[in-house]
């Protein structure tokens, strides 16, 4: 083992990935890769380089004074970065923006690999990377330029980590500045993509999880399975899928796939059109198993748009449940996504 990846999620979205060598601390890794993490004492004295480390494990030592981490910030996830040495793979949230730090978003070069119409709802669109693949958590968005538009547009990864082609779930938007280029896009066009991007990842999985998709919202989750896939996961896992109409649920044959690759999940879809013949009609609210909020005790991701989020939120209070974690990321059209 040469070490391990650490992934260093600014407050603006932008996402490092860095490389700490056994026995390496964070700070020191990052300075290494040039990413000025906020620090003054470098001696677990000021408490200055405070982190929260979001999944992996890790050792602080004992080298710090309390005044820089309490007892009660240790056990809530939070580290001291000049401590901090990993023991694993690491997700660590640093209350900064990256340009603060001197660093900044990832360029890679891509060429079109294929581009799928799905009815009229939706593209699937594959890109090879021009060098190296870009590093990324397995929920995480890019930004992609449109030719000749001088415009961008931000899309969640549905491959996942280092797959050889990266795949994007792209929705079909008439007149939109990205449905028009696809609809001429050949095989061997360029594109750029800036990225990754976004604070609606897969944490550390340790209960069972509901994932709630609304349209094309299904991107993330869909990189999220296979990573569960390949980590055999053996952690209940139920997806609610919603639509608008019969025409909008796509890709609901590679949603069924996962069903043989993890042993414990399980899916439903949901078409909100009442003149649709779909066995489940009606909104995702209504077709969340009880079993699948296991009493609280689970955590919840959700991705679709404004309306749907809100509802779901809403629905959660109504009924009093209140889940272990829930994480969401709100999208809509021509709009990069927000995220909590």
């Amino acid at each position: 083992m040469s070490g391990y990846k650490v992934a260093l999620n600014f407050e603006d979205g932008v996402t490092r990935f860095i490389e700490c060598n056994v026995g390496e601390k964070v700070l020191d890794a990052a300075f290494r890769a040039r990413i000025n993490l906020p620090m003054d004492c470098s001696d677990g004295v000021c408490g200055t380089c405070k982190c929260r480390a979001e999944s992996g494990r890790y050792d602080l030592g004992d080298d710090y004074i309390e005044d820089a981490l309490s007892e009660d910030e240790k056990d809530s996830g939070l580290v001291l970065t000049c401590q901090m040495v990993p023991q694993s793979d690491c997700v660590i949230a640093v209350p900064a923006s990256s340009a603060v730090c001197k660093t900044g978003q990832s360029k890679v070069a891509a060429t079109v690999a294929k581009v799928e119409p799905h009815n009229d709802a939706a593209v699937v669109l594959e890109l090879d990377v021009d060098g190296d693949a870009p590093v990324f958590l397995p929920g995480q968005y890019v930004n992609i330029d449109v030719p000749g538009s001088g415009q961008h547009r931000s899309y969640s990864f549905s491959s996942a980590p280092g797959e050889a082609k990266l795949g994007f779930l792209i929705k079909k938007i008439p007149g939109g500045v990205m449905s028009t280029w696809l609809e001429a896009a050949q095989p061997g066009a360029k594109l750029e993509l800036v990225g990754p991007l976004g604070s609606f990842y897969l944490r550390g999985v340790e209960r069972p999880l509901l994932f709630l998709a609304g349209g094309t919202g299904l991107a993330p989750f869909l990189s999220m399975l296979e990573a569960l896939a390949r980590a055999n996961s053996q952690q209940k896992v139920h997806l609610v899928y919603g639509v608008t109409r019969d025409l909008d649920l796509v890709l609901v044959e590679a949603i069924d796939a996962y069903t043989a690759k993890l042993p414990n999940f399980s899916y439903g879809t949901v078409v909100a059109d009442a003149a649709s013949s779909h066995p489940r009609k009606g909104w995702v609210t209504q077709h969340i198993p009880a079993d699948a909020l296991n009493d609280g005790d689970v955590d919840v991701y959700l991705c679709g748009p404004p309306p749907m989020v809100d509802a779901v939120r809403k629905y959660f209070d109504d009924e009093g449940v209140k889940p272990n974690s829930f994480h969401y990321e709100k999208f809509t059209p021509n709009a990069a996504p927000k995220t909590a």
